[in-house]
């Protein structure tokens, strides 16, 4: 166990168990939260008796995407301002969303993500950040032109562009379609599936698992993997700075959800019915 107070830190063998710890907030990403488990990626990746790494969600769902405004995350932004303007917006951004996303990315390790219910936004980041993401029946999956922009690199870009372009849910069964997804268990055997591969992996030298590891992200990086994740990171701070246009075309709807979140409900339900008709 761990003193952190938003992520879980355990040892099974020769396993990390890393869990998002906050399912009274659907593990929403708070600064906290995102610090505690940099910080715990760093730990499993400088214990030598640790060859995986496994990423997962307490209670029902991996995670509902950024903390927009919890009672941790007022106190915590209160505690500690940002700068003001542009400036300080573009600097927390990028010390949130791309600093500790890209080194979750090149840890020395083979890392898995376990994923149930909700995947959403922020969600789909840190699973990006994966070499494996194992999907339970139920997950559902929303990606967007968030911060960590893995999109066209996680999907085939018309693919990616279909989707964007709609703005909707993925399913499990969907995403493992597309390759987001390694492969899709039954909700109740999401832990005991990836621990059997996980603990398969464990067996092999880590010494030739990293060197796989490295090798594949190298060959991202030589199409041009790390500089688009820095140049979709400019643009997605102008596309946010444009949600407070007059003119923007989504309105907020009745409730707490955000209106791209609506509109993706919406949109998956639409596919659904299109689905059903075609059979």
């Amino acid at each position: 166990m761990s003193d952190y107070s938003q992520v879980r830190y355990e040892i099974e063998g020769r396993i990390a168990l890393l869990t998002l710890n906050r399912p009274q907030a659907r593990n929403a990403q708070s600064r906290i939260l995102i610090e505690e488990l940099d910080d715990a990626f760093d730990r499993a990746a400088k214990d030598r008796e640790v060859r995986v790494i496994v990423l997962r969600g307490e209670g029902d769902h991996f995670s509902g995407g950024h903390d927009l405004g919890s009672p941790e995350e007022v106190a915590d932004r209160q505690a500690r301002p940002m700068q003001e303007g542009l400036r300080g917006k573009y600097t927390r951004s990028w010390d949130i969303n791309i600093d500790p996303t890209l080194r979750w990315r090149n840890v020395p390790k083979p890392t898995i993500a376990a994923v149930q219910g909700y995947c959403i936004f922020a969600g789909w980041m840190i699973a990006s950040a994966c070499d494996i993401v194992i999907a339970a029946d139920n997950a559902m999956f929303l990606p967007t032109n968030f911060q960590y922009f893995s999109v066209p690199w996680d999907l085939h870009p018309r693919k990616a562009k279909a989707i964007l372009f709609e703005s909707r849910f993925v399913d499990a069964k969907e995403a493992e379609e597309l390759d987001f997804v390694s492969w899709v268990v039954p909700k109740e055997r999401l832990h005991e599936e990836v621990m059997e591969y996980a603990g398969r992996v464990a067996e092999n030298d880590p010494f030739q698992l990293r060197m796989i590891k490295l090798a594949i992200n190298q060959a991202q990086d030589a199409q041009g993997y790390t500089g688009h994740i820095y140049g979709a990171h400019a643009l997605h701070m102008l596309s946010s700075t444009g949600e407070a246009d007059p003119d923007y075309a989504l309105r907020k709807p009745e409730g707490k959800r955000r209106p791209m979140v609506q509109r993706a409900f919406e949109n998956y339900e639409k596919r659904q019915e299109r689905l059903g008709r075609s059979q």
